[in-house]
């Protein structure tokens, strides 16, 4: 089905209608997706930290913040506000250069990989064929600012926590690129688009998490990681390397490390979501409701529904899996990283290549099934 309607095609066409020339009304357009990418993003912050200080509250028999704003929903504000007016201190001996980039490189790349997180079918930003490795490769650039970050701080504890988040990157990103691998496999594509589309038809029954269970594990496992949460913050570890790259770092410099970490862990569930949850697509298939009540798919009405119903249900599935990490958080203990890098490479590692090899073997098998 045609999810709802072509936003770039109507908002061209009522400006040429208007009288403007075509050129400048796509010149117009533009700036338009990505100002509500920064939008939606920096909203979501607001709503993840909320989410987080109320959930721990909740599973530590506390309260949590309920008196800045309504049930404590301002408190991140005031949190950001107070981050911005404080003093930007640079260390004496650090290398300002490469002090003051590390959290831009850091963050920069988790803002640019919301172009290719569809709310739909013609919800998307960008609609690239290779989509999904673009995203695997904007996230291995998050750590080279990490990195820059410790080694810039002249600061031995921050220079370890630099080298760890390198280290656990790497260990990380090769079982999570061959669980995408065996999706792209059965999708016959690395557009988001096509990976969603491959979903659709069945309901939930057509989702990939039921043909993936473990491909969907060893993602989310290593998304968490590539996150840097509990049990996986190994490199800020305040008990070993008291902040880790964050330790020299104050005011909205150090503000944009914890931004660039929510607003990640919120693009991590928008991408599993996709990936193995169906993405926009509802438990019971619309093509099917509408079947059953006698309603053409192309019936304007249904297409604004459908698209509505589609961008609620990808926000609900990504923050399910954003409360089931901050969950994980606040229940699991923090792993050594000699079993962090242990659990990457002699267990997730061999399980994701055992994976892809099965779903190649699946998908000459039963090519139905799995997309042959």
């Amino acid at each position: 089905m045609n999810q709802g309607i072509d936003l770039q095609g109507s908002f061209v066409n009522a400006l040429v209608d208007l009288g403007l020339p075509a050129g400048a009304a796509k010149a117009l357009w533009l700036p338009l997706p990505m100002v509500v990418i920064l939008v939606g993003a920096t909203v979501s912050i607001f709503v993840t930290v909320w989410l987080e200080r109320k959930i721990s509250a909740a599973a530590q028999q506390r309260i949590g913040p309920e008196f800045a704003g309504p049930l404590g929903t301002l408190q991140a504000a005031a949190d950001g506000i107070k981050l911005i007016f404080k003093e930007d201190i640079t260390p004496a001996k650090a290398d300002p250069l490469l002090f003051t980039l590390g959290p831009a490189i850091v963050v920069i790349p988790v803002f640019l990989s919301y172009l290719i997180v569809p709310f739909g079918q013609n919800l998307v930003i960008t609609d690239i064929g290779v989509g999904i490795f673009l995203w695997i490769a904007l996230s291995s650039i998050a750590p080279i600012g990490l990195l820059m970050s410790g080694y810039s701080s002249n600061n031995k504890y921050s220079l370890l926590g630099g080298l760890r988040a390198a280290a656990q990157s790497i260990s990380y990103e090769i079982p999570m690129a061959l669980a995408v691998l065996a999706v792209v496999l059965m999708s016959n594509s690395l557009s988001t688009i096509d990976i969603v589309n491959q979903q659709s038809g069945y309901g939930i029954l057509g989702w990939n998490i039921w043909r993936q269970p473990a491909g969907f594990l060893i993602f989310w496992i290593a998304a968490l990681a590539e996150c840097e949460r509990l049990p996986f913050d190994l490199p800020e570890a305040e008990e070993e390397l008291v902040a880790g790259y964050q330790t020299e770092y104050t005011g909205m410099k150090f503000g944009l490390f914890y931004v660039g970490s929510y607003v990640n862990l919120v693009l991590s569930a928008l991408i599993v979501s996709i990936l193995y949850l169906g993405g926009w697509e509802f438990p019971i298939s619309v093509s099917w409701l509408a079947g059953l009540l006698g309603v053409s798919e192309t019936t304007p009405w249904l297409q604004v529904i459908t698209a509505s119903v589609g961008i609620m249900m990808t926000l609900f599935k990504a923050y399910a899996l954003v409360f089931i990490a901050v969950l994980l958080r606040w229940t699991m203990p923090r792993v050594r990283i000699d079993q962090l890098l242990d659990f990457g490479w002699k267990f997730l590692l061999p399980v994701s290549l055992v994976n892809l090899l099965l779903t190649a073997a699946l998908k000459l098998t039963f090519p139905v099934a799995f997309g042959g």
